[in-house]
């Protein structure tokens, strides 16, 4: 399979306005001419995908402004495209993924650049048996075996693997609470080919990126610092002078929690293992076997034979300060995050200001670096239960030197049976479709036809004067100085 990489063009929700009578449309009469021409070159596919919104990401941004709001610009899109494209659109290429759908498509994005579809070859190393689903009685399929995918952002964390084996359950209320987190799905040529059918579980965890878990335990740290002041009669962190001593921040750095009108100050006490005893139960962790956070349902991970790939806020806290992103080393990690988090603030600063850690790095990272570094540990180990020797994960930006997006995945499995379906659905169109492609292939003769009838318009009229021209008598020369002499009119 080749390769190719995309970016999303349109991502962000502030394309869209309010309401669809006030959208500023991207099909206005210049740009729809130069998009209509770009067209020609670009992959059906990947038009589809410009128009996906990703509900993780901006979907709640279109809840808080209301549903109706959120179907009258996707009406509107349903409507527009078809009028002013002539590419294949139909109404469901318009519309709010799922957090679970996004989790597939940055799987299958991130699998498809890594080679993991492609067929084994003599003497392949990494391989895995797998249970195809629907088909367990038959023997088992061996092909490549696949990467894991672990992603934390500012707000949610997100986790994503294909889980080669037959599942068995505790409960029939387990198995209901897994089938909606299985995604089951074929990647072949038709689905007659099952060999690339994949099982993959996903789950998005919300309130569990890094900024969020910031932001709950400054809460814990405010309920905690009102109940020891009230039941004792002290003023920790009233004042600068007796500040609350903060675990999870560097050494002697001065902070503050604003809530309320109030506001509690804080210093750095840099205890990387405190740091993580403290965070530990913000993991919402159970006695339930096979749970994650929050007691989530998570199938059994062959830790011998895998392979994770994590991307954001696991590669920002291996990489941006403490310069370890790459393959991830739990021992060498742990010494650097707590020798880090021990560091007086002076010094970091000092190092900030001398340009030694990464250029994305700023002085937000390295004041919080201590306590993402504890609660991505806590995520790993604890949540999602990475064993401590665990040396199969990769923490990354980029695989070859490109940002892989789930766009990429929802070309490839939305148009993996693309070929039939355009014949199919062209068929089905008839008269319609040719209807729609009408404006674009016949406005530009339109274009061309005008562009003439107004050049020989004015061929015409250069003509005509030169024929008036030539009507008019030659001047003659009269008086004694030679001067013209315009004819006499009778």
């Amino acid at each position: 399979m080749g390769r190719f990489y995309v970016s999303c063009l349109f991502p962000a929700s502030w394309h869209f306005s309010v309401s669809p009578s006030t959208c500023p449309r991207p099909f206005n009469t210049t740009f729809r001419q130069l998009v209509a021409l770009t067209l020609l070159t670009v992959l059906v596919s990947l038009l589809y995908v410009l128009l996906v919104l990703d509900k993780n990401r901006w979907g709640r941004l279109y809840q808080d402004r209301g549903d109706s709001q959120q179907n009258a610009i996707l009406e509107d899109l349903r409507t527009d495209i078809p009028l002013n494209f002539d590419f294949l659109f139909a109404d469901s290429h318009a519309e709010v993924i799922s957090g679970k759908q996004e989790g597939v498509y940055a799987w299958i994005g991130i699998n498809f650049v890594l080679g993991r579809f492609d067929h084994i070859s003599d003497g392949e190393g990494s391989v895995v048996e797998v249970n195809l689903p629907g088909n367990e009685a038959q023997a088992a399929v061996i092909r490549k075996r696949t990467t894991g995918v672990l992603d934390m952002g500012g707000v949610s964390t997100q986790i994503a693997y294909e889980v080669p084996k037959t599942v068995s359950f505790a409960s029939s209320q387990q198995e209901e609470v897994a089938k909606n987190l299985l995604a089951e799905f074929n990647l072949g040529c038709d689905t007659h080919h099952t060999e690339h059918v994949y099982r993959v579980y996903v789950t998005t965890f919300l309130g569990f990126g890094g900024n969020a878990a910031r932001k709950r335990y400054e809460e814990h740290v405010l309920r905690k610092i009102a109940l020891t002041n009230r039941l004792l009669g002290q003023k920790t962190g009233m004042t600068q002078d007796i500040p609350y001593l903060d675990p999870c921040l560097p050494v002697d750095i001065r902070d503050e929690i604003h809530e309320g009108g109030r506001t509690v100050f804080l210093r750095g006490l840099g205890d990387f293992d405190g740091c993580r005893q403290t965070i530990r139960p913000f993991l919402n962790k159970t006695n339930q076997t096979s749970t994650s956070l929050s007691g989530v349902y998570q199938p059994p991970v062959d830790y011998q034979n895998s392979e994770f790939y994590g991307f954001s806020e696991f590669y920002y806290c291996t990489e941006d300060v403490l310069r370890m992103g790459g393959d991830y080393d739990v021992a060498k990690f742990t010494k650097a995050a707590k020798d880090y988090c021990a560091t007086k603030w002076t010094i970091l600063k000092d190092r900030f200001d001398r340009g030694l850690y990464s250029r994305h790095a700023d002085l937000h990272r390295l004041k919080y670096q201590c306590f993402k570094s504890a609660w991505m540990y806590e995520v790993l180990h604890r949540g999602f239960s990475f064993p401590v020797n665990y040396t199969s994960l990769k923490t990354a930006q980029l695989v070859y030197d490109k940002e892989v997006q789930w766009t990429l995945g929802a070309i490839l499995h939305r148009t993996r049976y693309l070929p039939l379906r355009d014949i199919q659905l062209d068929n089905f169109k008839g008269n319609h479709a040719h209807w729609r492609g009408f404006s674009f292939v016949y406005n530009h003769y339109l274009f061309f036809g005008c562009f003439l009838v107004v050049l020989l318009s004015i061929l015409l009229y250069l003509l005509r004067l030169r024929r008036i021209h030539r009507r008019i008598p030659h001047s003659t020369w009269i008086g004694d100085a030679g001067l013209p002499s315009m004819p006499q009119v009778a």
